[in-house]
C-alpha cells in the first residue's frame, strides 16, 4: 500500500507492530492482533511518542480485556466442562492447546488424538466466543464434517450464531482495515 510502512519495535521488551501513515496528521490508533500491540501512527511520529503510545495503549487495551489469556490447562478445564453441559460427557478432549501458527482458522482437531487447537488469535476475545470455538471443535470428536448432525450438535451452544458473526466481523477488519480508516 503507498503512503504507509510497517515496522516492528521493542518497547518494555514486547514486540509492538507500528504502520506509519503518510495520511495520518495527528491521530494515533492501536489495537491488539493476537495479543501483540499494533500502532497506527504519522509518518513523522519520533520514537520516544511511538514509545509512550505503546505504553499508553498496551495500559488500555489490555485493562479492558479484563482477564489474561487462559493457559492451556484452564482451556483443557473449560473444554471438560462444556463437553459435560453440552453434550452430556460423551466427548473428553485429551489436549486444548493455543496455536499460535493457526492465522487462518480459529480452531482444529485431530479427532483420532483428541487434539483441539485454538488459534491463539482468540486469547483477548470475550469468553463466549472461546466457548463457541470449543463446542464447535468438541462437535468434531463426535461428527467430522460440517454436515446437519455436526450443525445440531454446534447449535447446542446458544450464542454460536453470534460468535460467528463476531468471528466473520474480525476476520474481514483484519484483512480489510486500512490505515487511517
Amino acid at each position: 500500500m503507498s503512503g504507509q510502512i510497517e515496522d516492528s519495535v521493542v518497547v518494555d521488551d514486547e514486540a509492538v507492530i507500528v504502520i506509519r501513515s503518510a495520511k495520518r496528521r495527528r491521530t494515533v490508533t492501536g489495537d491488539l492482533v493476537a495479543g501483540q500491540l499494533r500502532l497506527r501512527v504519522p509518518m513523522r511520529l519520533g520514537r520516544a511518542d511511538v514509545e509512550a503510545h505503546a505504553r499508553a495503549f498496551r495500559k488500555r487495551l489490555v485493562g479492558r480485556s479484563g482477564h489474561s489469556a487462559a493457559s492451556d490447562e484452564q482451556l483443557l478445564t473449560r473444554a471438560q466442562e462444556l463437553a459435560v453441559q453440552y453434550f452430556e460427557g460423551s466427548v473428553q478432549p485429551r489436549s486444548v492447546s493455543w496455536s499460535s501458527r493457526q492465522l487462518k482458522r480459529w480452531g482444529s482437531t485431530t479427532s483420532t488424538t483428541g487434539s483441539i487447537r485454538l488459534s491463539a488469535r482468540l486469547q483477548n476475545m470475550p469468553g463466549w466466543v472461546v466457548d463457541s470455538v470449543l463446542v464447535h471443535e468438541l462437535a468434531h470428536l463426535i461428527e467430522p464434517d460440517h454436515g446437519e448432525r455436526f450443525q445440531q450438535l454446534v447449535a447446542r451452544y446458544r450464542r454460536t450464531a453470534e460468535a460467528d458473526a463476531f468471528l466473520a466481523g474480525v476476520s474481514w477488519a483484519e484483512q480489510h482495515l486500512v490505515a487511517g480508516d
